[in-house]
């Protein structure tokens, strides 16, 4: 019996760690290929776009699954040239890597 309920506590501990984002889970989703953690790259920093105007996890999930759009003038809606393209590979862990950019002020 008391090792039924340490394996369970085990595996649960383990399910839940796969929630949380890192900085190891935005190297393995490719976005720190255009995002750096400090400093201009393709995209802002994660530090910039954590202390942006307007910036939340709601906001930035849904940019991670459906990309940026831009508008009639050509700017995105985040102000940059350049749109986001949706990250297929990154949805399933959009709303943890949107969590943890907001974590990174």
């Amino acid at each position: 019996m008391k090792l039924s309920v340490i394996g369970l506590v085990a595996a649960s501990l383990l399910l839940a760690g796969s929630a949380f984002a890192s900085e190891e889970m935005a190297k393995k989703n490719n976005c720190l290929g255009c995002h750096k953690m400090e400093g201009k790259a393709m995209g802002p920093s994660i530090k910039d776009m954590a202390n942006a105007d307007g910036a939340s996890v709601e906001r930035y999930a849904a940019a991670i699954k459906d990309g940026t759009k831009k508008k009639e003038d050509g700017t995105t809606v985040w102000g940059g040239a350049m749109a986001m393209p949706p990250q297929a590979n990154a949805a399933a862990d959009a709303e943890a890597l949107a969590t943890w950019i907001m974590e990174q002020k």
